[in-house]
Order: structure tokens, then sequence, then C-alpha cells
């Protein structure tokens, strides 16, 4: 299947009252705010500054009040408490983050992961017998238990205290456990629905020190952790709008003056300038890094490096981890090469793609599922085949919300969750090809009558001469930018096309130098090495700017998002 061609939108322009409104800012700049939907003084002020909205204090939010009594209680008693956590980075950090704070508020406490080879997403009936056992008598979890009904029935039956966090969407049914932390549980009137798995334990510290730590230790500070905060929610693609907004820039203020050793550790390897990371790089660099040990063994190392104040271990641990990164790209590829040759096998216009196999590695079949989405528009399962249960992962496009779709299969599952775009299954062998024959239906029903195509959204269409330093400006403001506030995107047409290159493992970047007979730019376009030798003279482009730096030097760039031959149409 060729490249899909994507269709263009250039946002509307400023309507005059938007325009009377925004008159304090530069045109480009009042363009984006509008783009955006910030079109008056107070809603601009308040996005540029990443100002948290009203209403945020944790304990507006449903089941908060009830949990730090609960904690305080185990606090005071040294009862042993566990903090039991997903294994992707969002997990991985909300568990560090409440394990550091209860450690300095003096709690017995121990953070539990489980193996995703061995045990599989979320709370399990096998776990929790091992924590009773071991005399844990409060579990807390992070980023998982909104669907585990019966997991928290058996911790109840137990005798085992258990406070459920999780930032998913709930099923028709709320577990019965001590206190359950969701913003989008019924019933919960917190203002922001979009905090990931570790600003909701960033919520539960701040009000579980302001309720204990007046004698505990007057140093400790819930902001401490907004390094953690501002990774784990990067690295979950939460929507960097609101509250996310305002932690994930305070967090990066912290990530940039790292005291975390575990993250200057992290930051070494990953070859960046402290001082100049960003959201970007949490996503593409550090992120994937920490997820690296999930995907291929145990994600206790990536906590361990997190919780650590050893400079040795800290650093041997970022080492295995850029090991482990490395390999876990290996594998993607393999995985992302066979897992397309089955999925276009059987129906190469199949409007779900679906890929399952014994050899394909866990961890990694949710990259793969990505990958597929991104290339083709469709929404994508991937999925390792075991001997008694098949565990798959899905990714989906905005035209179709695959948990509401795994929803209507519930019965034939073991366990399913997830958001509209990205979401999880354990199924029966026996069940498997009734699931993906019902999920296939689904998507003929919503999908079959639409022309599904990628829509490249640009802010501001210029001519290239128009560029300018003083625009960096501009977009730094901006920052941090990514899901559901992207980096700002421009439009320029009639480019001539001065040369091109290909760059780049097996060719699979092109790198450009563009004018448009005033001024020239180089030009970066990553994953569109297919256009190599058939671009015509005369390019449109849609690109992001930005300043690059390789070996030692700094010039502006543009970040290709698509080309076209000048004069197609959007």
């Amino acid at each position: 299947m060729p490249p899909l061609t994507k269709r263009w939108q250039v946002a509307r322009q400023p309507d005059a009252e938007a325009e009377r409104n925004l008159q304090d800012y530069p045109p480009i700049l009042r363009k984006i705010l509008y783009n955006r939907g910030y079109s008056t003084p107070e809603a601009a002020r308040q996005y540029l500054r990443a100002e948290a909205p009203g209403g945020t204090d944790p304990n507006n939010m449903l089941g908060i009040p009830v949990a730090v009594k609960r904690i305080s209680f185990a606090i005071g008693r040294r009862e042993s408490i566990a903090i039991y956590g997903d294994y992707d980075v969002d997990g991985v950090t909300a568990t560090a983050l409440l394990t550091q704070i209860l450690r300095r508020l003096g709690a017995d406490v121990r953070g539990y992961i489980p193996n995703r080879f061995e045990e599989g997403y979320g709370l399990n009936n096998e776990a929790i017998d091992s924590l009773h056992s071991a005399g844990v008598k409060l579990v807390i979890t992070v980023d998982c238990g909104i669907r585990s009904i019966a997991e928290a029935d058996h911790a109840r039956h137990l005798g085992l205290d258990l406070i459920i966090s999780d930032h998913h969407h709930p099923g028709s049914e709320i577990p019965h456990a001590l206190a359950v932390i969701d913003p989008k549980q019924p019933g919960d009137l917190y203002p922001e629905k979009e905090l990931a798995g570790v600003g909701l334990a960033y919520k539960l510290a701040a009000a579980l020190i302001e309720e204990v730590n007046e004698a505990s230790d007057p140093s400790l500070n819930v902001e401490d952790t907004l390094d953690l905060v501002a990774v784990g929610t990067v690295s979950d693609l939460a929507p960097l709008v609101g509250e996310n907004r305002a932690l994930v820039r305070a967090g990066l203020k912290r990530i940039r003056q790292p005291q975390r050793q575990g993250f200057m550790s992290l930051i070494g390897v990953s070859g960046l300038k402290a001082a100049n990371i960003t959201a970007s790089d949490i996503g593409f660099a550090l992120g994937p890094r920490l997820n690296a040990a999930g995907r291929l063994d145990s994600a206790l190392a990536a906590l361990e490096l997190l919780l650590t104040e050893d400079i040795f271990q800290a650093g041997q641990i970022s080492q295995q981890l850029e090991i482990q990164n490395r390999e876990r790209q290996q594998i993607t590829r393999e995985i992302l090469l066979q897992a397309e040759q089955l999925a276009l096998a059987e129906d190469p216009n199949a409007l779900l793609l679906f890929a399952a196999d014994p050899s394909f590695n866990p961890g990694v079949v949710g990259l793969a599922a990505s990958r597929l989405t991104e290339t083709y528009y469709r929404p994508a399962i991937v999925a390792q085949k075991g001997e008694y249960l098949t565990r798959g992962s899905c990714r989906s496009i905005p035209e179709f919300h695959i948990t509401r779709a795994l929803d209507q299969c519930a019965e034939l599952m073991e366990h399913h969750g997830g958001h509209a775009a990205a979401a999880g299954f354990t199924v029966r062998n026996e069940n498997l090809p009734l699931l993906v024959d019902r999920l296939r239906a689904q998507a003929f029903q919503e999908l079959s009558q639409l022309d599904l195509r990628p829509t490249l959204t640009a802010d501001v269409e210029l001519p290239l001469s128009d560029l300018s330093v003083e625009i960096l400006k501009y977009l730094e403001m901006l920052e941090p930018t990514g899901t559901k506030n992207q980096q700002a995107v421009f439009v320029s047409r009639n480019i001539k096309l001065k040369n091109s290159r290909a760059v780049g493992k097996e060719n699979a970047h092109l790198k450009l130098t563009v004018t448009d007979g005033y001024i020239t730019y180089d030009a970066i376009a990553f994953r569109q090495g297919h256009w190599l030798g058939q671009l015509p003279d005369k390019l449109d482009l849609m690109y992001t700017f930005e300043i690059n730096e390789f070996n030692g030097r700094s010039t502006l760039q543009l970040n290709v998002r698509d080309l076209k031959p000048a004069g197609s149409p959007d």
C-alpha cells in the first residue's frame, strides 16, 4: 500500500473580536492563540503562563479525603504499605513518587510493579496474596485498578485495604475498594479529567503532606516530585493543556536543573543537555529508555533508578536501560515487519489491522501497533499468542474509540481497558477469532463510509522569507508542546528545491535545502525517504520551525511534517 496522502487544513484567521482581544500580541502569536481556543486576554494569559485552572485543590477529587485518612492511620501505626504500579513510564514514575513521599513521612512502604511477562497488566490475585502474606495492610494502586472488580473483591475478602488510583476510563462498575481516585468516575466534580496516573499520585501526595507533615519533615515539599510528574505525563501522551500543562512546565524547570540522581544519569546516557530539555526530549529520549526495562524484562530497574541516591548505582542502571532500549528498537523493527505482512496478507484494505504470533514480544507489540496505525491510518491490534491466552495491544484513530469497541466485547475477554486511542486486552485463545470478527464488524460499521486519511492542521500560511529568529521567541511561549497542544505548524507554498539526499538507517529520512528566492533553509523530513528521486522542482511544505544543534553549531531548520508538489490540492 503506498504512503497515504494527507489532508492539509490551514486554521482559520482570528475573527474581528479576537483580533481586538489579542491586539497586545504579535500577529503570528495572535493566530496561534486563536487556533488553540484562547481568544480572550484572560484565556491567553492563563495559557501562556501555564496556569492551572481553578478548583484543583486535591481534596476536591472524589476519594482523596478518605484515602488520606487511611494512609495517615497506616503511617501512625507503622503498617506496611505497598504502592502497586503499572510497568510503563507513567506507572513507574507514579510508584516512585508515592514511595518517595511516604518514606519521607516515615511510612513502612515498598513499591510493587508486576512483571509484564509473568503477571500481565494491572492487579492480579497472586500478587495480592503475596503482599498479604508478607504482612502488607494497605495497597495503593497507581495507573491501574479501575477495572479490577474481582481483584478488589479478593483483597477485601482477605481483609487487605485497597485504595485505587487510576486515570483510565472506568467500566460499567466501580471496584469495591476503600477509596477510588479517578476523575473520570461518575460523580467526580474535579475539573481536570485528563491527569496522568502520576498526576493523580501527585495530587494524593499533596493532600497527604498537607494532612500529616507538619511535625514530620518541614523540608518536605511535594513540588520536589514535579520532575517525575513531567516525565510520566509526557510519556503517557496525556494532553498538555490545563493542569497537565502547568505541572509539566514546572517539572521541566526541575529537570533542567536535575537534583534526582537517576535523571542526571539518564540524561547523560541519552546525550542530552539538561539545560535545554523539552517535552519532546522526554517523549523521544528519556521516556523510551525508562520504558525499555518493562518492555524487555522487569520495570523494577527503572523504579530503582528513580529512587536511588547512589551515583554509581544510577550510572549502572542508566547504562543497562540504554542497552535495553537499543535492543527494544531492533525487536520493534523485526516485529513491525512481520506484523505488517500478517495484517496485510489477509486483507490489504481491512478497516482494522490485526496480527498475532507466538513469537511476538508482548513488551513491544504496542509500539508495532502504533506504527501500523500511523502508516495506514487504521485501528491496529498486534498481539502475542501464548499457549492459552493472547495478550493484545491496540492503537486507534480519532474516528474509532478503541476502548469503547472492546467494551462491546467484554464478555469474550479476561481483562481489557485503556483510552480512546490506546488499549490492551487479554483473551482466551478459543475466543480470539470471534473477538477479532466482532471488532472488525464494529470498525466496518463506523468507518466504511468515511474517507480515512489523516488530517494535518497548520496554524499559519506564510512566505518562507517571513520566518525569523524572533518567531522562535513566540514559539517558546507555547511550551510544553505535545498531545492536544502541538507545536506551531506553518505552510509555505511554491518553494524551490535546491537539493535533497536520503539520510538515516535504510535511507528513511530526507535532508533538503529549499528557497523562495529570498532566503534559503535546510530542512529535515523524517520517515519520508520514499520521496527520494520523485521530488519536483517546486514544493508546498508543511513544517515546524526550530533550531538544529549539531556538532556544536546551531542553525535554523524546517522540520517537515508533509510535502507535496506545488499546487496540489489540500
